[in-house]
């Protein structure tokens, strides 16, 4: 253990009020680090983070989702006195605020808030990115600054100057994904910026070198500057799986439910499952955080699986906390999220292997690296619902089958991608830039 290590601060980023798949792996980090005894701060950017464990970040928000709002809206604001921003940068203010919130995402302004993030102390969020340094340099005293993607790292500049000699790591964890998202102008002029900005980080840690490699073209930057941490889950107080005769089987999904988690595709593979002989008593079970934006999506499906005559064989879990996650995965025989997009990490193909569930995933993304070598997981050809529905009904058409395979899941996590590894990796590579 590290008895007296050189002060961390990692900058994680909030999701509005969801469970968000980066904020909660970066929690489940600094918890771990924290027990191995590193002096290590995790400071909330943009709204404070949920999570479905003890939430271990600092009660404080820098970059608050509203400050930025309004700042790119009305740009005289910035001449405003500073305690009426740290006002609204309070977390509770920011969580009342995105409570049940439904914003549209406006293409133009999320591409202007975006260039006005990464241009720092250049753009019209000066002020929000000299109280995050001023923070640094005057109170937190870093040896070591790791920010949970790039996206975020528009104060690069300042801390070389305010903090010369403190190396700067980036986890890399669906940038990608966020600028898919941006139109033009903005995609390229931020693309050309996030640019600027790698060639002045230390390092970059990916989970897979899938990504690294993806990430390393995308910003045109040296791959041997890319290191690679396992993805681990903490599977502390899961139970084991036994049978249940009195249930009918059960195909699963839990994952933001969206279009880019491919929701419409384990609805089109169930549909294929559902009539098939042997198959007519199976339910399909999903959960997962479901915003706003995409419940017009997610109708859509519920009423495909009606008009198909399923209304009685699906259940909606909602958006469960830890221990509803757990009742969720005893109550299905095999999991699947076939993403449409090529996904950076995927806690839930750990978390389903851990929970002794068999798994089932698209070929592509990092989910080949994650799953290497687990006997429980099986890959199939991406956006091919009948390859998927064949994959389900092979582990279900016998449950000795299913329940054989998920009970190798745990040893597999245990020995692969614990939360408990993840962290012991990421001091080897903080110990290395310091």
């Amino acid at each position: 253990m590290d008895r007296s290590s050189p002060k961390v601060v990692f900058l994680t980023a909030g999701g509005a009020g969801m469970y968000c798949g980066s904020c909660m792996r970066d929690n489940t980090l600094v918890r771990h680090l924290a027990a191995r005894a590193w002096d290590i701060e995790l400071v909330p950017a943009y709204t404070p983070i949920r999570t479905d464990e003890e939430d271990v970040s600092l009660d404080r928000v820098f970059f608050g989702g509203i400050n930025l709002y309004l700042l790119q809206k009305f740009p005289f604001l910035a001449h405003l006195p500073d305690g009426i921003f740290r006002w609204l940068d309070s977390p509770a203010i920011i969580r009342r605020a995105t409570a049940n919130a439904s914003i549209p995402v406006d293409g133009r302004l999320l591409g202007e808030m975006t260039l006005a993030t990464v241009n720092g102390e250049h753009g019209i969020l000066r002020k929000e990115h000299e109280r995050f340094v001023n923070w640094l340099v005057q109170e937190s005293r870093p040896a070591l600054v790791n920010l949970t993607n790039l996206l975020i790292g528009g104060s690069i500049p300042l801390l070389r100057n305010r903090l010369p000699g403190v190396p700067i790591l980036v986890t890399l964890q669906g940038d990608d994904l966020f600028l898919g998202q941006l139109i033009e102008p903005w995609k390229s002029a931020v693309i050309t910026r996030m640019r600027e900005l790698a060639a002045q980080a230390d390092g970059f840690v990916t989970f897979t070198n899938f990504y690294a490699d993806l990430m390393a073209d995308l910003l045109q930057a040296p791959r041997e500057k890319f290191h690679i941490v396992p993805l681990g889950v903490d599977a502390a107080g899961t139970e084991p799986r036994i049978p249940n005769p009195e249930r009918p089987p059960a195909v699963g999904f839990f994952a933001r439910i969206s279009p880019e988690k491919g929701f419409h595709h384990a609805v089109d593979a169930f549909l294929h499952l559902a009539p098939l002989p042997g198959m007519e008593d199976v339910q399909f079970h999903f959960g997962g955080w479901l915003s706003a934006q995409d419940r017009p999506f997610f109708e859509t499906q519920l009423g495909r699986l009606r008009d198909a005559g399923l209304e009685g064989r699906f259940v909606h879990h909602g958006s469960p906390d830890r221990s509803g996650k757990a009742a969720f995965f005893r109550q299905i025989d095999v999991f699947s999220v076939p993403a449409e997009f090529l996904e950076p990490k995927g806690l839930y193909v750990l978390e389903a292997p851990a929970a002794g569930v068999p798994v089932v995933q698209p070929a592509h993304g990092s989910f080949p690296e994650l799953l290497h070598g687990c006997p429980s997981a099986q890959l199939v050809a991406p956006r091919d619902p009948a390859a998927l529905a064949h994959a389900w009904r092979e582990v279900l058409q016998s449950p000795g089958r299913g329940l054989s395979l998920g009970a190798t899941g745990p040893d597999f996590i245990r020995e692969r991608a614990t939360a408990g590894l993840m962290a012991e990796r990421t001091a080897d590579v903080y110990r290395r830039v310091l």
